[in-house]
């Protein structure tokens, strides 16, 4: 199964970056809602009222998250790698979404740029 990479530089902080990233209030203001999320590992996340769905596995604040995600009927999750990293008052954000079924590897590479990176970048950038 495809993996799909991409790379956003983004005019703010990593802090505020992974608020955007796990405080549900956050994610419902750039579009992602209603979300249920946390900084847990462990923990149980919905995205879009739980059309995306599943599991942080890895997290390590300000730097990592790793999540098992499941979208409408996937027998198998998809494994979602995000990474931030300080770029002086920017932050580069690194996505790894691995084990993504090939007939949609278009179309979510596509929604990762224009329903959750674009505007969660539009968002942090201004406020």
């Amino acid at each position: 199964m495809p993996t799909i990479s991409q790379t956003y530089d983004i005019k703010a902080s990593v802090e505020k970056v992974w608020q955007a990233l796990t405080d549900p209030k956050i994610i419902n203001d750039w579009g992602g809602g209603p979300a249920t999320m946390d900084e847990q590992e462990g923990s149980e996340f919905k995205l879009w009222g739980g059309s995306i769905h599943g599991r942080n596995t890895k997290v390590i604040i300000n730097q990592k998250l790793v999540q098992d995600w499941y979208s409408d009927d996937w027998p198998e999750p998809s494994v979602c790698i995000i990474e931030l990293a300080p770029n002086g008052d920017r932050t580069t954000l690194k996505l790894t979404h691995e084990n993504v079924p090939s007939e949609e590897q278009e179309k979510i590479a596509d929604g990762w740029r224009s329903f959750y990176f674009g505007p969660l970048q539009e968002l942090v950038e201004v406020k």
